[in-house]
């Protein structure tokens, strides 16, 4: 698509500089330890806080950082900047002297906006594939010889951590809009890998999703670029949305023939990427369609930032995935067993269809846990027909997370709609005996939720080895490592 007339560039928010000294109120957090890992390598004075001692509050008080375990007013010391995780209420001791002091209090994703600096800043927005798209870029880029920062909402094994402040000038971050706090930056580059109705407790309905994502796209300058999945509806009629507003470019990634960048997607050893400078073969650690589109929307940032595209096509082959999507946790008795945090239907389907094509000809069984009551009560139906494509799909009760109960929601809503392999099951025990009974050799067991689901994968691995002798153990390494 083309380049279109000029507009001013809007102005970063919260120039770094005019933080001071950063006090964060629940620092544990992946995505707020991640914007103070990178105030802290570039040379501000952080501060921080969290209810429980995690690992990572050792890391960032390695790095530099003033770290304190539990919450009090005295925490904030000298700060001149407060940063408040999502999940901190309003009573907590720490927020409510911020706010007595008329201190400046940001939401995360502004503190990052800051960090960014001067950074040719790419985001990664959608409703899915958020954080493996901003992991597959970042990994690119490194093999490409870059050195990009880059703060990502999941920790990702070939990077090591989850958040970096590079040498490149080059910015790669994950902008969430479950809250509306991607207008918080100021990308050069937007990636938006799809547009669905979700986050529905925030936004009210669908059409209020679809308009904030046409306010993230009139945040690009005339230089920029949005670059959008042809293959997704919503996000396609984005880009025509934002083709017609005139305020930037538009690039196409997809196997659709209107995308710039196109995909063929044959399955392992098949997949290559067209575009006018050629064809070029890619290979891929992850498996399923919606990985292999996520690699074209980063080698379509590759090229806007001016790397070579054989380069770019080689480097994808280093990402090895990000933390809880569709991570490998295990295997024993032959059953393989993997993790992911899948909570919206498409998603469920996505991490179905990629466990389908790990087992080949065996049986997939699912255990999930609905996220959110108001997700279960939207989407009930939707998130029982994606289940439908497991062999075994189990149903958890609801993870509340920040919700109180609604009346009448319950897992219910979506095990009715099960097939025969479905039916809601407790926790704990009950769960693992129905799972171990279904499970046999060759098969494929996922947990999937964005709640505490994760906790059954190694429970799962333990009980399989435990049952097998030690001669039928399997190979370490995980023998399901698909190409896409």
């Amino acid at each position: 698509m083309t380049q279109h007339q000029d507009q001013p560039e809007p102005r970063p928010v919260h120039p770094q500089e005019s933080l001071g000294r950063v006090h964060f109120i629940g620092i544990g957090g992946v995505g707020m330890s991640a914007v103070a890992r990178i105030l802290v390598a570039r040379g501000l004075q952080v501060s921080g806080s969290d209810a429980k001692d995690l690992p990572v509050l050792a890391e960032l008080g390695a790095a530099g950082a003033r770290i304190n375990v539990g919450y009090a007013a005295d925490n904030l010391g000298d700060a001149q900047t407060v940063v408040a995780g999502s999940a901190i209420r309003p009573d907590n001791p720490e927020l409510a002297a911020a706010m007595a002091a008329g201190l400046p209090v940001l939401h995360r994703s502004e503190a990052l906006a800051s960090a960014m600096a001067d950074d040719v800043v790419v985001t990664v927005a959608g409703t899915h594939g958020k954080s493996t798209t901003t992991s597959m870029v970042t990994v690119l880029l490194q093999g490409a010889g870059l050195d990009p920062s880059f703060a990502i909402g999941a920790n990702v094994p070939a990077l090591g951590v989850n958040a970096a402040s590079g040498s490149s000038g080059i910015f790669v971050a994950e902008a969430d809009e479950s809250d509306g706090s991607f207008l918080n930056y100021r990308p050069r580059i937007a990636v938006v890998t799809n547009v669905e109705p979700d986050h529905l407790d925030h936004y009210g309905t669908a059409e209020a999703v679809y308009a904030s994502f046409d306010r993230f796209t009139e945040l690009l300058p005339a230089d920029g670029v949005l670059v959008a999945c042809a293959d997704d509806a919503g996000s396609l009629a984005l880009a025509r949305r934002t083709l017609e507003r005139g305020n930037t470019r538009v690039v196409l990634y997809g196997t659709a023939d209107e995308a710039d960048v196109k995909l063929h997607d044959g399955g392992p050893g098949e997949m290559w990427l067209e575009t006018p400078e050629g064809r070029f073969d890619v290979e891929l650690q992850v498996p399923g369609r919606h990985n292999a589109l996520n690699a074209a929307a980063a080698f379509a940032v590759a090229r806007e930032l001016g790397v070579d595209p054989e380069t770019a096509a080689g480097a994808l082959a280093g990402f090895s995935g990000a933390s809880r999507r569709f991570e490998f946790k295990g295997a024993g008795r032959g059953v393989r067993v993997y993790d992911d945090y899948a909570h919206h239907p498409t998603e469920v389907r996505a991490a179905l269809s990629a466990a389908r094509s790990v087992a080949g000809g065996h049986k997939v069984h699912v255990l999930f846990q609905p996220h959110l009551f108001s997700r279960t009560r939207e989407f009930a139906s939707e998130f029982a027909d994606a289940l439908n494509a497991a062999d075994t799909a189990l149903v958890l009760e609801i993870y509340p997370a920040r919700e109180d109960p609604i009346p009448g929601v319950s897992s219910q809503l979506i095990a009715k709609d099960l097939g025969p392999g479905g039916r809601l099951v407790g926790p704990g025990e009950d769960a693992m005996q129905v799972l171990l009974a279904a499970a046999g050799p060759g098969d494929i067991v996922l947990t999937a939720g964005a709640g505490d689901v994760t906790a059954y994968g190694p429970l799962i691995v333990d009980a399989l080895t435990s049952a097998e002798p030690a001669a039928a153990e399997p190979a370490a390494e995980d023998p399901g490592a698909a190409r896409a």
